[in-house]
């Protein structure tokens, strides 16, 4: 009995025994299990970190941290949004969004609502439901559904860079497991983008310094006379223009733009603007350095749109003041600090370059003068000496000659030596004096334009091209200037028009001056023709041409031009 008692109070032990083996076994499997998931999503974080700090391009490197991200935590959609200067995100790199769907949403977010409570708390934000929370403002339309939320910053020596953002976990809400692993992949992504701007940093800077260097070799070089257009042309390679100006300050209130490269740059080529309300008027008043990373007007004029804009000032030949103006395309990165100090190292490389060259301008034109001093004096001592000795031979030998007609002749040959004697000191005086300046041809067409302004609903576009200044000879510009008068004047007086331009260029060896006005066209029968006949004898004069003909759309064309072999000296 005892036997079976005592088997039956311990059969029940052997029965217990297994259940509670089980129960252990149980915990034991769960911790295994919960000890492999904990190994598998460490495994997942240094994979992450590996693929993170495996880039070197930032633009590389910030996506890679968006795709690790997700990978990581398992959402279905990331980002990354960059904090700019204005503490509203600038750039958003995003993930799990077709093209077609972030099209359709439009522009990306700026930084509102929960995302923006990450920037001004750049604490980790956990939501269940980002509906729910009373910071939410939303979602634009055609932007697809989101639930759970989960946001870390990214911070760079202490400062936060930028936020990550993922959202709908597959399993409905992120944990605080979650949570900590983008906090480490953080940190990580923190200390890849610092690399990634470091070496982003020594790229640009050597490509500063290779286009600097091959810049000042050309321009020191006797070789070239472009260094504003090397200049312009090395400014668009290297910061992603749409568009980079030279401009010259060319009065108080106009500058003219001396160079462009890029969008339009024909258009803008020599045309003239007022400085009012641009970046570039506002450098020549400060003369400092400038920058607008939002869309500005530029030189008033819609051919160009721009976007980041920067303007620095420079010293053009003659101390002329100038500024280089570079502009990206609307919705392009803003330039960084650094863009604006390596474009200001350049324009003070050209400044040297242009005070080089009209140091060697000043030594060829003393190299000249002294070498016309010598052959006046050489005409002087030698020539017209030998011709007065000549004349006076001659002269004797006329005396002493029987034959009327033949003394006759030798007194005429006496005379040609005399007259031929009076020509040469006159070349010699034209040798030894300096040619006076009555200002730059440019400057006096400005001045001409504001003068007639008034007249007009909008003041007349003028566009240069070419050199004008240094080819136009002396009694040339006198007549540009008074056809520029003359005719901007008759527009303003008769045409009635409501826009006008003004040319005035040089092309295949002419000099032309073409107005062009929208007003009521010319005339079958003109009552007064003085003005214009004044145009037609100032071309006839330097053998050049004028016509005064209507335009198909309505309105005037006078066009008149000269060679400029016509006057021009060496």
């Amino acid at each position: 009995m005892s036997l079976p008692a005592s088997g039956a109070r311990r059969f029940p032990h052997r029965v217990e025994g297994p259940a509670i083996g089980s129960s252990r076994e149980s915990r034991g499997t769960r911790t295994g299990h919960r000890v492999a998931d904990i190994e598998a999503r460490l495994r997942s974080l240094l994979t992450a970190n590996a693929a993170v700090v495996s880039q070197l391009e930032l633009s590389g490197v910030l996506r890679r941290i968006v795709e690790s991200a997700v990978e990581l935590v398992g959402a279905k959609y990331g980002a990354l949004g960059v904090i700019g200067p204005d503490g509203m995100l600038e750039e958003f790199i995003h993930v799990g969004l077709t093209a077609e769907t972030a099209e359709a949403i439009g522009p990306p977010p700026r930084g509102r609502g929960v995302l923006g409570a990450l920037i001004h708390d750049p604490h980790a934000i956990r939501l269940e439901h980002i509906g729910h929370d009373p910071r939410s403002v939303g979602f634009p339309r055609n932007h697809p559904r989101m639930d759970s939320f989960v946001g870390v910053p990214i911070r760079i020596r202490g400062e936060v860079f930028g936020n990550l953002y993922l959202t709908e976990h597959p399993d409905g809400a992120f944990t605080e497991e979650d949570t900590e692993l983008l906090e480490a992949l953080a940190a990580t992504a923190g200390i890849a983008i610092d690399n990634a701007r470091l070496y982003e940093d020594s790229v640009r800077r050597e490509r500063w310094a290779a286009a600097a260097a091959e810049m000042s070799a050309a321009m020191f070089s006797d070789e070239t006379g472009r260094p504003l257009q090397l200049l312009a042309d090395k400014v668009l390679q290297l910061t992603d223009a749409a568009t980079v100006v030279v401009i010259s300050s060319i009065s108080d209130t106009m500058m003219c733009v001396e160079v462009a490269r890029g969008e339009h740059a024909d258009e803008l080529t020599g045309s003239v603007h007022a400085q009012a309300g641009t970046l570039s008027g506002r450098v020549f008043d400060s003369w400092q350095p400038l920058q607008a990373s939002g869309d500005t007007v530029e030189l008033g004029d819609e051919l160009v749109a721009w976007g980041p804009t920067v303007v620095v000032p420079m010293l053009g030949a003659d101390g002329v003041p100038m500024v280089l103006t570079v502009g990206r395309p609307v919705g392009a990165p803003r330039f960084t600090d650094k863009d604006v100090d390596l474009a200001a190292d350049l324009a003070a490389q050209a400044t040297i370059a242009l005070e080089l060259a009209r140091g060697r301008s000043d030594r060829q034109a003393l190299a000249l003068m002294d070498e016309r001093g010598r052959i006046a004096r050489d005409l002087h001592d030698h020539v017209i000496q030998r011709l007065f000795g000549a004349g006076l031979s001659l002269q004797a030998v006329a005396g002493r000659v029987g034959d009327a007609a033949a003394r006759t002749e030798l007194l005429e040959q006496v005379d040609a030596l005399d007259a031929a004697i009076t020509e040469i000191r006159t070349v010699i005086f034209a040798l030894r004096q300096p040619r006076a300046s009555s200002g730059s041809v440019r400057h006096r067409i400005v001045d001409v334009i504001s003068e007639v302004a008034p007249s007009f609903s909008e003041s007349p576009r003028l566009v240069f091209q070419g050199p004008l200044d240094l080819r136009t000879p002396p009694d040339v510009a006198e007549d540009v200037v008074a056809v520029v008068r003359e005719g901007v004047s008759n527009v303003a007086r008769h045409a009635q028009a409501t826009e006008t331009s003004v040319r005035v260029g040089i092309a295949d060896e002419m000099l032309v001056v073409e107005i062009l006005d929208d007003g009521v066209g010319v005339p079958e029968s003109p009552t007064r023709r003085s003005g214009v006949g004044n145009l037609e004898d100032r071309a006839a004069r330097w053998n050049g041409e004028f016509a005064l003909t209507g335009r198909d759309g309505g309105g005037t064309r006078l066009r008149w031009a000269v060679p400029l072999a016509q006057g021009e000296t060496t």
